[in-house]
């Protein structure tokens, strides 16, 4: 399998992997870093939820438990978010430069499933399927 391309120059995108509380301090999000680079002090938007993208700045942030200045494409990182409540974001949404993603409610994909000899299923995938 080939290294994947890291893409640096993108604006910044982070998946929600997991979300914490560290009390005193406020929201951590963790995740590996898709695309670009954020800093501390960055602006980003949390998008994702059932309303409006959340505003807020990055006012820390770690990797594996080592704080650090910046991250960038290809790095697990705990970013920590000034005033974004615990309930106001959750695994699946993304941390975003602002205005750089754009929520969808419907897409299309093409779709490879790996056989059993591929390390894969062993039953088919049947419409309406939910992991």
């Amino acid at each position: 399998v080939p290294m994947p391309v890291r893409y640096t120059d993108a604006p910044f995108l982070l998946p929600v992997e997991n979300v914490l509380t560290i009390t005193g301090r406020g929201t951590v999000v963790t995740g590996a870093v898709e695309r670009g680079s954020v800093r501390t002090g960055d602006r980003v938007s949390v998008l994702g939820g059932d309303g409006e993208p959340v505003e807020t700045v990055v006012t820390g942030l770690e990797t594996f438990g080592k704080p650090m200045e910046s991250a960038e494409a290809g790095d697990n990182v705990a970013l920590l978010l000034r005033g974004v409540p615990r309930d106001g974001v959750r695994r699946g949404q993304v941390v975003a430069a602002p205005g750089s993603v754009v929520p969808k409610r419907r897409f299309s994909a093409r779709v490879y499933v790996l056989s059993a000899r591929e390390g894969g299923r062993t039953t088919p995938v049947a419409s309406g399927y939910r992991p």
